[in-house]
């Protein structure tokens, strides 16, 4: 039994989603959030300074006692995992093998799309771990780069035109490939879940990055006797490096609770080198 918290960290609200999931699948957990919504979104920025924020994001985490990270972003699992945890002496999971195994399973057609960031397609890492658990499934990427700032500013809502003219763009060429299985490469982008869903149809399954790394985190949690007592019920703190009211607002639509004055702003510069 580890009563330690667990770190969860994205370039901004996009981890949520693996919180929600979290809560959801090791409700007796406690959880530590930050969400660099700063420096959102991290996307479209160069490998290196990927990877300097990411540094940075560990180091702030790494501030309390933690027995595990998960890096709830597509963008930094793609690019910047390994070196993580080369650096680092405690387990940190990505989303992207967990997702990939889970979208090997699901798919019968042996077509899978993805979409992430710019930075996710251009790493070529989705693709890559599909492959080497299946040689045979035909993967199509495509990048979504607006998805993002359209989450952060919350365009989520089916009916708002803006967001929808934007996932039919990006979404329509997929589909017309004959993908049966969906992975959605980004933590941002559940929040879409529905727009998604309506314009991909009913024959392809979606598969959500921040549900599966949660199911690998309690696996890996079990298999090194790391989790907490199962009878109680986890807390959650959030912590921001940009205006906590506009992450509240979000996080508190998402999240189906109030998180009035609940998140904490923390100078992220601090944590450099």
């Amino acid at each position: 039994m580890d009563m330690r918290p667990i770190g969860v960290f994205d370039s901004g609200l996009g981890g949520l989603t693996a919180v929600r999931s979290l809560r959801q699948i090791l409700p007796e957990e406690n959880l530590i959030y930050f969400g660099d919504t700063a420096r959102v979104p991290y996307g479209g920025r160069s490998r290196d300074t990927i990877l300097k924020y990411a540094r940075q994001d560990v180091r702030f985490l790494r501030s309390f006692d933690l027995k595990a990270i998960v890096i709830a972003c597509g963008t930094i699992s793609t690019t910047s995992l390994d070196a993580l945890q080369a650096e680092n002496d405690l387990p940190i999971i990505g989303v992207v093998e967990p997702t990939c195994r889970r979208a090997v399973l699901v798919t019968k057609a042996k077509k899978v799309g993805i979409i992430a960031t710019l930075a996710s397609i251009r790493s070529g890492a989705y693709e890559a771990a599909i492959r080497r658990l299946d040689p045979e499934v035909e993967v199509t990427g495509r990048p979504c780069p607006l998805f993002v700032p359209l989450v952060e500013n919350g365009r989520i809502q089916r009916g708002d035109v803006v967001i929808e003219t934007v996932a039919r763009e990006y979404l329509e060429p997929l589909k017309a490939t004959g993908i049966d299985t969906l992975i959605l490469g980004c933590t941002h982008y559940p929040l879409l879940t529905e727009i998604i869903a309506d314009i991909m149809g009913p024959e392809v399954t979606l598969v959500s990055a921040g549900e599966e790394s949660a199911f690998e985190l309690k696996r890996m949690l079990k298999t090194r006797d790391l989790r907490a007592d199962e009878s109680r019920q986890g807390t959650a703190e959030f912590y921001v490096s940009e205006r906590t009211e506009d992450f509240e607002r979000i996080a508190s639509v998402f999240l189906q609770e109030d998180l009035h004055h609940a998140a904490r702003r923390i100078d992220i510069d601090q944590y450099g080198i």
